[in-house]
């Protein structure tokens, strides 16, 4: 019985309230305002019109005085019991997110309290449910109120109150988002009534697939309630048309491990190299003969592992699907929203949904969000993505000292272990987010001269808790991690911050950090000296999309380095964005030129790096692009913006982590280096061409490559000299394209030097909109287009092309879409580029 929806919600001073009088199940509180369940208490004073939007302006800042009071949420609820004097029946209810410090009472009384955001939290309930009329009642406390004599740190990023709280860390602040700090009832609430014996857990994973089929152990855990059953279940391994294709019968005690035996299995892929197939688990328990619990699950067959040295004894990181070596495209994902609890779920399937359009197979669940609510990962098992998940430790020292600390610390790790471990798509657990390696460089700075507080969490206590619960796939301790520098090239993953943030490379162990804030230091151009076996985490930022900003920004303040835009972004140091800028596109001079430039420098500036690490796919197993989305409407590193509008990376995206890649490795005055990536499973022959074209539409320079490209491998097709390419024109006045027409290979186009020395003519476009159709025809006249935008004041919407580029004469059809199906109002739609 679920006990979601609307309850009743109310502030108090600290020790304004007496508790037993505020839980009293006779308590009127229809004066009380109602608030949403699943949701927090920021949400509801906002749908209310109690506070101003916190994301408007600086808003924000109005409403901290939430997170000093105490607040009280109450639910009133009929309840039928049957049989009173039935003693075989138990009744739990479950919190699945309680944010953070309650204490909760039904009827009256005190039945617990909690202190961990972050799992759920079930209470046995026999003793006080009545049949007919119940209440609930949950008090939140403040924060400070367990915090405040708690020892500070010598580091914890961005705010020294959270290493004791097991809580979001983002809701502290982040350098993409501001301060949020949320109180309520996060998640689903239910109560569950069992009887006799209860499934306790269900385990189920792949052991083995070979030509005669695949081998599947389900492990079942059951909870006997009442002495003297006879416990057994059937198991049941069902496809996609209902037919049963495995199944298992038996007797079970506490636990017992089943195997499934399944001929000609289809697997599960990721979206690029197939399709995600899912079964369905069916484990139904029976108690004396009488069915008194069921599981049923999606679960897909397939192998995943983490290749740590290559067939050579090689250093590796490298994704291993089915026997099929990956190279992972993705980003990292943070929280949809600083307000959590009120995430649709459609948000998460819009989200991934634009994860698969834009070619990604991996996701990175980040250390300092949540581990996710089920609907991320169900999505991820549908849509055939892969999921690298953190446990929720990020950039400080935890109290790894303290008997209480850990012993929350364990509950949790062994609640997410096994409420995640049947998911499809999680490939990796990893134990924190940059703390062993930023361990390293705060000593080494000065900044730590304690002990390595946390690190028997990573490396005991975690570890310890996989080997018993999940020996199904690989645990990384941290990330990054390996070598002589957890951020080490030639071991482990890596998190690329040269760039954007300066780092200076290489370092070692005990070596003093530095940074180096000029054009040089931050460039994108450092991505190709970076020879890493799998970068984690990189990335630039970018202005979010005008909607966006205008929706949030206060009139008058949307231009060029107003103190609201600059409040938009969180970073530490502004100046990294400028040098970017100035170092690729020059520096704006106005709004509109900062949206472009921004956008454009991150989108040319991933595509570079992506490129690089993709050409170098013997060595380099993946790229985690930092970050996938926003969690407020910010200046940020995501592709997406808070509304749900790609940027223009996104868009390069589906073209750069395209499984067919076509590129070119050149730098001004070298050779043009052509190359071919083919990360499918077929071998590729044909033609690949090589055209160039002045910015008046002509060409100036044409040759071809026979190209035969094997399955899962990246070659180099051949070298131009760049004079003969240029063929007599000037540099900065020509486009590159690479094309073939042999395989669905997206077209490249690259540019000999940086946009703000390319001599760009005026264009203009022929814009024809059927709105009808929902589709847009544009034409560039008389000269080459650069950076096509197509621009509509709406939330959520797509287009099939965006951010593109027209050569002279070039035409091109847009599709524009709803994903809720409605029909978009074309009449506002506005598109121009940058040479208009």
């Amino acid at each position: 019985m679920e006990l979601s929806g609307l309850w009743r919600l109310q502030q108090f001073e600290v020790g304004q309230a007496r508790p037993l009088e505020v839980a009293a199940a006779w308590l009127d509180d229809r004066f009380w305002i109602t608030a949403k369940v699943p949701g927090d208490v920021h949400s509801a004073l906002i749908e209310r019109d109690l506070i101003e939007n916190p994301y408007f302006g600086h808003n924000d800042a109005k409403s901290r005085w939430i997170e000093q009071k105490e607040w009280w949420y109450r639910h009133s609820f009929n309840y039928s019991l049957g049989n009173v004097n039935d003693e075989k029946e138990k009744h739990e209810l479950t919190f699945e997110g309680l944010d953070t410090f309650a204490t909760i009472y039904v009827n009256g009384k005190e039945i617990g309290t909690t202190n961990n955001m972050l799992m759920a939290h079930t209470f046995d309930v026999t003793r006080v449910i009545q049949d007919g009329k119940n209440s609930i009642a949950v008090k939140f406390d403040p924060l400070h109120l367990h915090n405040k004599d708690k020892e500070l740190f010598q580091w914890s990023s961005y705010t020294k109150e959270r290493p004791w709280l097991r809580k979001a860390a983002m809701n502290f602040g982040w350098d993409w988002g501001p301060r949020m700090v949320t109180v309520g009832i996060w998640g689903k609430v239910f109560i569950e009534r069992y009887r006799r014996a209860k499934l306790d857990s269900v385990f189920a994973r792949t052991r083995t697939i070979r030509d005669t089929g695949a081998e599947v152990q389900v492990d079942v855990d059951v909870t006997t309630l009442r002495k003297g059953v006879q416990k057994s279940c059937d198991i049941r391994l069902v496809d996609a048309t209902g037919q049963i294709v495995a199944s298992a019968q038996g007797n079970v005690q506490a636990s017992e491990s089943f195997t499934l035996q399944v001929a000609d299995p289809q697997l599960w892929w990721t979206h690029d190299l197939g399709k995600p197939y899912l079964y369905e688990l069916e484990v139904v328990l029976y108690a004396d003969g009488e069915q008194v619990d069921a599981y049923r699950k999606p679960f897909g067959i397939r192998t995943i592992e983490l290749q740590v040295k290559d067939a050579e004894g090689q250093n590796a990181f490298a994704f291993v699907l089915n026997g099929v070596k990956l190279f992972a495209k993705g980003t990292n994902w943070i929280p949809a929203d600083h307000f959590i609890g009120s995430i649709p779920d459609q948000r998460y399937r819009d989200l991934i949904d634009l994860s698969v359009t834009s070619n990604q197979n991996m996701l990175r669940v980040w250390a300092g969000g949540i581990y996710e609510k089920d609907v991320f990962y169900e999505e991820c098992d549908k849509r055939g993505v892969l999921v690298w998940q953190d446990f929720a430790f990020a950039n400080a020292l935890f109290p790894d000292f303290n008997r209480d600390f850990m012993e929350n610390v364990r509950s949790e790790v062994i609640y997410n272990i096994k409420r995640l471990r049947n998911y499809t798509s999680l490939a990796l657990w990893c134990g924190n987010n940059e703390i062993d390696w930023l361990y390293d460089m705060k000593s080494a700075g000065g900044d730590i001269n304690c002990p390595f507080y946390g690190e028997i969490i990573y490396h005991e206590l975690i570890p310890d808790a996989l080997e018993e619960l999940d020996d199904s796939r690989a645990y990384w301790p941290s990330s990054p991690f390996g070598g002589n520098d957890a951020n080490d090239p030639d071991v482990g993953d890596r998190h690329n911050w040269q760039v954007w943030h300066g780092s200076v490379y290489p370092r070692q162990f005990g070596d003093v950090p530095l940074l180096d804030y000029s054009i040089q230091g931050v460039t994108f151009k450092n991505y190709k000296k970076d020879f890493t076996l799998f970068s984690s985490e990189f990335g630039m930022h970018a202005s979010a999309n005008r909607y966006t900003l205008e929706k949030n920004i206060p009139n008058g303040q949307f231009y060029w380095n107003s103190v609201e835009m600059a409040y938009r972004n969180k970073d530490t140091n502004h100046q990294k964005g400028i040098l970017l800028m100035e170092g690729y596109t020059g520096i704006p001079t106005n709004i509109e030129e900062y949206m472009n430039f921004s956008m454009l420098t991150q989108a040319e500036g991933l595509k570079y790096g992506i490129e690089h690490y993709r050409r170098n796919k013997h060595r380099t197993s993946g790229s985690l692009i930092w970050q996938l989305n926003d969690s407020w409407p910010g200046t940020s590193w995501s592709l997406i913006d808070y509304e749900l509008l790609p940027k223009a990376s996104f868009y390069y995206a589906t073209k750069f982590y395209h499984p067919l890649l076509l590129s070119i490795d050149h730098e001004p005055g070298q050779d043009l280096n052509v190359w071919a990536v083919n990360d499918t499973l077929a071998t590729l022959q044909g033609q690949v061409h090589v055209t160039v074209y002045n910015f008046a539409g002509e060409i100036v320079f044409t040759h071809t490559f026979d190209a035969a490209v094997e399955a899962n491998t990246a070659i180099q097709l051949g070298s131009l000299p760049e004079a003969s390419v240029l063929n007599g024109a000037s540099a900065e006045e020509v486009v590159v394209r690479v094309h073939t027409t042999d395989w669905a290979a997206p077209d490249n186009l690259h540019y000999l030097r940086d946009q703000k020395d390319l001599q760009f003519p005026a264009t203009s476009l022929s814009v024809n909109v059927d709105a009808e159709s929902q589709a847009v025809q544009i034409t560039a006249n008389g000269a080459h287009a650069r950076m096509v935008k197509l621009d509509l004041p709406q939330g959520n919407i797509r287009f099939s092309d965006n951010f593109f580029d027209l050569r002279a004469g070039e035409q091109v059809t847009v599709q524009i879409s709803d994903p809720t199906g409605a029909k978009v109002d074309l009449s506002r739609l506005s598109v121009s580029a940058m040479n208009l």
